[in-house]
């Protein structure tokens, strides 16, 4: 559990604050049930990772593919948006933090009320699917029930093209929109909070170092250390929920 001093200069931070910025990793959705992939025992212990190039060269590899994400998703389909969730979620309407930039590919941020343009998801999107060549986006019951049925792999109705779910996979490209979303509004805050990110994945990990060096201060709030820590303002080692709840007032 955070000290209680710590969390009141959280809850100072944040009251003195113009324009923060979070950025979330899967420390925040644990809480939520879902576990974190690269923890032991997480999947990417289990099995070697598909690689970009893997998946768009091989129907193999698509098979495989699909095969773990619906293994993998009755955990991720029942998880609900926990009390860290809903404290971002009051910030944002509150008008004090202008964005979550999110590791997460879950969906809760934006089931615990955030409007999804305040989200940058850096990872993209598990919960649903979209076309690599024209970007057609597509439900995942449908797939879900054909791939289930027989094996059949998805393919765009409009041009053909491979359908994936909406994230970033290893050796895929950063999304370059987002990319840039996140650097503009990590260069404007003036308070920067890491919730439940290890820091170790770049360059995503690379924005908190920007924030503290473009005069933000900066907090990191995380169940282990960081490589980071000795950068920050302030640093918490506790719960995400419980400890952001009592700071912003969410059940």
């Amino acid at each position: 559990m955070s000290d209680p001093t710590e969390t009141e200069r959280l809850r100072e931070m944040i009251r003195e604050a113009k324009r923060i910025v979070a950025f979330t990793g899967a420390g925040i959705s644990t809480e939520s049930g879902i576990p974190d992939f690269r923890s032991p025992g997480g999947i990417w212990t289990k099995y070697q990772p598909i690689y970009f190039d893997d998946f768009m060269a091989s129907e193999e590899m698509r098979r495989e593919a699909w095969r773990r994400k619906f293994a993998t998703d009755e955990t991720m389909v029942k998880a609900e948006p926990n009390a860290g969730h809903r404290a971002l979620a009051k910030l944002v309407e509150q008008g004090k933090m202008t964005a979550i930039i999110t590791q997460n590919i879950d969906g809760l941020h934006q089931r615990s009320g955030v409007p999804a343009s305040k989200i940058i998801e850096l990872h993209g999107n598990t919960t649903y699917a979209t076309c690599l060549d024209c970007g057609q986006r597509y439900e995942l019951a449908p797939i879900r029930k054909a791939f289930l049925a027989d094996g059949t792999l998805p393919v765009c109705e409009k041009c053909d093209g491979i359908v994936k779910t909406a994230t970033i996979s290893f050796g895929q490209a950063m999304p370059e929109i987002q990319m840039a979303r996140a650097q503009d509004e990590t260069l404007n805050c003036d308070l920067f909070i890491v919730l439940g990110s290890s820091l170790v994945v770049y360059p995503a990990a690379g924005f908190p170092q920007i924030a503290k060096r473009r005069g933000a201060r900066l907090v990191i709030l995380n169940r282990d250390p960081t490589d980071q820590d000795d950068d920050a303002d302030l640093v918490l080692h506790g719960e995400i929920g419980p400890t952001m709840s009592r700071v912003v007032g969410v059940n």
